[in-house]
């Protein structure tokens, strides 16, 4: 049945089908942290950490160029093509996933079919984010900054929806129900949005003559500081709390999902307190969130894990809503490039994503520093992020 949509109208459907696009893309993103403990499991993958943290360079390569090269198809064969082709990359990346558990009695032909599907995974994310976020922006023009949020707190859920999926899969033996449920959301969402009219408003061919917009390296840095500091959470909070605090499975698990929880709680927050709290003053002080809980991680007690649960919910309630809003006062402050601002900034999120999803396992190894050490000094991250937030909202 056709998309009944009037022009310049967007339908439920489609709008449906955008704000679901969010919830699947978040649990698909986080399979593969929430996974993190069957990866580095003798019983199982057996990697490393620095094979583990190398499983994500191929995602942040894939989600820079994909994001980058997203607004200029969008505006050739329209925003509707985009989306579905972040669907389709979606369902191939969990089928490779679900694909590499044949292979574990040979290690190497499991690992190179891991890289092949956070390959595809990073593709997906490149693609879908930013046409979402650009197509939220579209389909509710006078409330942008609240269609973001709330955009961004459904694909928050789903962040916070894997690790609970996975601790509970792990529980009755079988953990590779995750990517085959995430498979079935991509699959689902694809056959449901095909007959759709899903558009991000008229295309505009933006003016490169001029070049970048003086505001963005500040942006650019932003988006980068901060994909370093939700990364240090999002791919290692498992890690430091089952390898480095001895913490159970079960604890670990839960301490990605209260994160995950946290920045989804936060930002459905700061989404209904805006008309008395400025979003100008929220992005100024969630980076102070974000520092004090880099300061409490090395304070953590081993095998304790209530007070590592308590600083990763610190840690998610100050990642919140930073990301929507840069995007969102990105969008404003430049508006000659605001139909690629979000695509450029994801591109610069996902640059911060690769180097601390890959730069623990190198410290760790080389520079001989515990994955403690190296939360302690992601707080430098923090700092910078906090002065940039004051720079950026100086004018808004």
């Amino acid at each position: 049945m056709a998309d009944s949509s009037q022009a310049g109208k967007p339908s439920r459907a489609a709008i449906s089908a955008v704000f679901g696009a969010g919830v699947a893309q978040g649990i698909a993103l986080v399979t593969f942290p929430a996974a993190g403990a069957i990866f580095t499991s003798p019983q199982h993958y057996g990697l490393s950490t620095t094979q583990y943290g190398a499983l994500f360079i191929p995602q942040a390569v894939l989600a820079i160029v994909s994001s980058l090269l997203g607004p200029t198809i969008a505006r050739s064969a329209g925003a509707k093509t985009v989306f579905l082709a972040g669907l389709a990359a979606n369902l191939l990346s969990m089928a490779l996933l679900i694909g590499s558990q044949f292979l574990m009695g040979d290690r190497m032909a499991a690992y190179a079919l891991l890289m092949l599907a956070t390959t595809f995974m990073g593709l997906a994310f490149g693609l879908t984010v930013p046409v979402i976020n650009t197509c939220a922006a579209a389909f509710f023009p006078k409330t942008a900054d609240r269609a973001l949020l709330a955009l961004n707190t459904l694909l928050g859920l789903g962040t916070a929806l894997a690790p609970a999926f996975v601790a509970v899969f792990v529980g009755l033996g079988f953990w590779w129900a995750l990517p085959v449920l995430v498979a079935a959301l991509s699959a689902g969402l694809l056959v449901f949005s095909l007959p759709l009219a899903i558009s991000a408003g008229a295309p505009t061919a933006e003016k490169s003559s001029a070049g970048l917009p003086a505001a963005f390296p500040a942006f650019a840095a932003a988006a980068l500081l901060y994909g370093i500091c939700e990364t240090m959470n999002g791919n290692w909070a498992s890690i430091l709390m089952s390898t480095t605090l001895g913490n159970t499975p079960a604890a670990s698990s839960l301490a990605l999902t209260i994160f995950w929880g946290m920045v989804t709680g936060g930002r459905l927050l700061f989404a209904s307190i805006d008309r008395w709290f400025p979003e100008d003053r929220i992005f100024r002080i969630l980076p102070l969130v974000i520092l004090a809980s880099f300061c409490l991680t090395p304070l953590l007690p081993a095998k304790s894990p209530l007070p590592g649960l308590a600083a990763f919910a610190l840690a998610g309630l100050g990642c919140s809503a930073m990301l929507p809003l840069l995007i969102s006062f990105g969008q404003k402050q430049m508006p000659a490039i605001a139909a690629s601002a979000a695509g450029l900034l994801i591109a610069f999120y996902q640059l911060g994503y690769g180097l601390a999803a890959f730069g623990v396992g190198p410290l760790e190894s080389m520079a001989s520093l515990s994955l403690n050490h190296i939360f302690a000094a992601s707080a430098l991250p923090a700092i910078a992020l906090t002065i940039l937030a004051f720079l950026i909202t100086r004018h808004d």
